[in-house]
């Protein structure tokens, strides 16, 4: 272990007690907290004369004052026998009062006739006129002590947590820097290429920055040390996706026949023609499932594009080829869905198919685990239930997993495993920008379906308050009279799951008093999957005509006929999420709506949603907004997918270094695949620290 790998309570000015607090920042090693960088900076490097203060006026505004102590002492307040140290400093133009509350052992620390630099909020005492600061931020000057580390300079300022100060995180990473001299690990040839600044000067720059810094570039992350970390962990994260799509191109996989005639009777069957764009995609997954190497490929593809019969085709040829193929979808609806959608194409081409989800009954469970595993059944449907070690296949030769993000790396490393380096074809809804899905699935090779099928209209959008709710009743009573259907969708949290299921039931009490004659259906959560599907049938056939219903609805739902969408508290829903439910109509190529609703107060990040939900349908666009406000690592689950996570780089900020990162890495490794070279050994084990075991999942994204 590395010296910056040792854990951070061993560390001078930290014992057990901090490096708990520590720990909720995710700070466990010393490298952590050395890459634990500032979220802003402020400059206190314009100390002011008191006198200049004290002409001009307290207007509440930051200021920094350079002076001696020349008095101090404890005062207790009349009323609330509150403690209060004051300390009363001077530098020969005025005077002004610096006041702590329960600060009392400041006593001992600021004594008459010593020098201090003083930091705070300037305000004017209402009694005696004088000029005071609350609780400000100070530093004893002391020739001895070195620099200032938090007044007199641009100050760090850093994401703390309760009982963990701003003073206590800049002494301990000041006396980090000064003991921990940072080995370089970049190739001098690329510090050259890119004028990087070497690492250590890097880090001490973005914590404690030079006099004369720019304040704007370092407060948005621009300066030439942000640059040279961000450079570096893209690097890193590169390296390791270069390594892991070496490793899948290097397996010898399955070389399946792509010219059976199963594929022709299947589009012949299609009630459409498919897009030029499903139909590129199709070429491209029938190029890498003829190939000796397995496929690994992400499709994309905004709400509604038509990737289900793209991953039917790609289903159809396995069978053909004498495999069978899993699909695994996140929840029970959207698996169920799946399964009645695919089962209409694949009973007339006499392929069998079964679902398994934890809701079927355990007879009927064994007999689909035995069909399975003696090869009876050619395609298998299911959610998490796929992974369960009983289900085995006598010759799985393609895995597709839908919603990949809801899935963790592990999960899919499991189903993958149920054959002998299966294709892999991962699905998602969840628009990204190319540049950075090459880059954060920069292992799997990416299709992107880039259009809507022919006659899909926008969905209008409106976000409603206040009176304007009448307006979203109006338009679903004109919808209902016109034959068509309506969701009605509630929010349900864990935290106030009750309080949500109670307004959701109400709702649907309310509207079935309200519109007697048309049929109103609840689905939530805790219903059994039988209820579930028996209430989605219903609704399916049109016989319920007003389904009230919490986020069950948000994937996979498919009902032309229902033109209208209202979100109850839309404020309380994520962009994806709302993108995502509003998906569920405009699928019947008549006039759409979704209408969302709030009540009361909404945040200034609520309205920031709401607003651009309403401004477009574009799921790229959405998708840039949902990354900019929730920030990148949330945005993709890096978590969840076994992708290192980003300390300092930004995904949106940094979109250039990163392109430039990721041409660097995948050069290095075309030419030093083990990274074995001198100048590569220290790179390398930066990269293994960097991943850890996660490299070990090499053929899966």
């Amino acid at each position: 272990m590395t010296d910056l790998q040792k854990e951070i309570q061993y560390i001078k000015g930290v014992g057990p007690v901090r490096a708990k607090l520590l720990g909720r920042l995710g700070i466990k090693t010393i490298e952590d907290l050395l890459y634990y960088t500032p979220f802003r900076y402020e400059d206190r490097g314009n100390i002011k004369p008191i006198g200049e203060l004290i002409r001009h006026g307290a207007d509440e505004s930051y200021q920094t004052v350079q002076g001696k102590v020349m008095a101090s002492g404890i005062v207790i307040t009349p009323r609330q026998r509150k403690k209060i140290f004051e300390a009363t400093i001077g530098d020969g133009s005025g005077y002004i009062t610096a006041k702590w509350f329960n600060q009392p052992y400041l006593k001992d620390v600021l004594k008459k006739e010593k020098r201090v630099v003083v930091s705070g909020h300037v305000r004017r005492d209402p009694y005696s006129y004088g000029l005071y600061m609350d609780g400000p931020e100070f530093e004893i000057i002391d020739d001895e002590e070195g620099e200032l580390i938090h007044t007199g300079r641009i100050v760090p300022i850093y994401h703390v947590t309760s009982g963990l100060t701003q003073k206590v995180m800049r002494n301990i990473i000041k006396g980090l820097l000064d003991l921990y001299p940072l080995p370089e690990i970049l190739p001098q040839g690329l510090l050259d290429k890119y004028h990087l600044p070497g690492l250590h000067d890097a880090v001490n720059q973005i914590h404690f920055p030079p006099e004369r810094s720019e304040m704007d570039l370092l407060n948005r992350g621009g300066t030439r040390s942000h640059k040279r970390l961000s450079f570096e962990e893209f690097l890193l994260l590169e390296l390791g996706l270069a390594i892991k799509k070496s490793t899948v191109t290097q397996e010898s996989g399955i070389a399946f026949k792509v010219d059976g005639p199963m594929i022709r009777r299947l589009h012949a069957l299609l009630p459409f023609r498919l897009t030029s764009s499903q139909q590129r995609v199709i070429d491209e997954i029938m190029g890498d499932m003829a190939g000796l190497h397995p496929m690994n490929r992400l499709l994309q593809g905004d709400v509604g594009c038509g990737k289900t019969i793209v991953a039917l085709t790609a289903i159809l040829i396995a069978v053909e080829n004498g495999y069978q193929a899993a699909l695994m979808a996140p929840t029970e609806i959207l698996a169920e869905q799946h399964y009645r959608n695919i089962q209409v194409y694949l009973d007339p081409l006499g392929v069998t198919s079964r679902i398994l989800t934890s809701g079927i009954t355990s007879r009927k469970r064994e007999a689909i685990l035995k069909d399975t595993a003696e090869g009876g059944v050619q395609v298998v449907i299911g959610t998490h239930a796929l992974l369960e070690g009983g289900v085995v296949f006598k010759r799985l030769g393609l895995a597709v997993v839908d919603e990949q993000h809801k899935f963790g790396v592990l999960q899919r490393a499991t189903l993958k495993r149920k054959g002998y380096n299966p294709d892999v074809l991962i699905m998602t809804a969840t628009p990204i920008p190319r540049t950075l899905a090459m880059s954060v699935y920069g292992d799997l090779d990416l299709s992107v379906i880039d259009e809507l099928p022919p006659g899909r209209i926008p969905v209008i959008t409106k976000w409603l308050y206040g009176d304007r709710r009448k307006e979203a009743y109006s338009i679903m009573k004109e919808g209902l009279r016109e034959g068509k259907q309506v969701y009605v969708v509630y929010p349900l949290v864990e935290e106030s799951e009750k309080v949500d299921l109670k307004g959701a039931t109400e709702m649907a009490e309310r509207l079935q008093r309200a519109f007697p004659d048309n049929m109103v259906g609840l689905l939530h959560g805790r219903l059994n999957s039988v209820k579930k599907e028996e209430i989605m049938g219903r609704f399916k056939r049109n016989e319920i005509r007003i389904l009230v219903s919490t986020t069950v609805v948000e994937v996979g739902v498919d009902v032309p006929n229902a033109t209208v969408m209202i979100i109850e508290h839309a404020e309380r829903f994520g962009l994806s999420q709302l993108h995502q439910l509003r998906g569920r109509v405009g699928r019947g190529g008549g006039k759409s709506y979704c209408l969302l609703l709030t009540n009361g107060k909404v945040t200034e990040e609520g309205r920031r949603r709401l607003s651009m939900m309403a401004r477009t349908n574009n799921g790229f666009e959405i998708a840039e907004e949902d990354m900019a406000i929730r920030g990148p690592g949330e945005f993709f689950g890096t978590r969840q997918s076994g992708i290192p996570e980003l300390r300092v780089a930004n995904l949106l900020r940094d979109v250039k270094i990163l392109e430039a990162a990721r041409k660097e890495a995948f050069e290095i490794i075309a030419k030093d695949p083990a990274l074995e070279r001198p100048e590569h050994r220290l790179l390398r084990h930066a990269m293994e620290q960097k991943w850890r075991d996660k490299l070990e999942l090499a053929t899966v994204s």
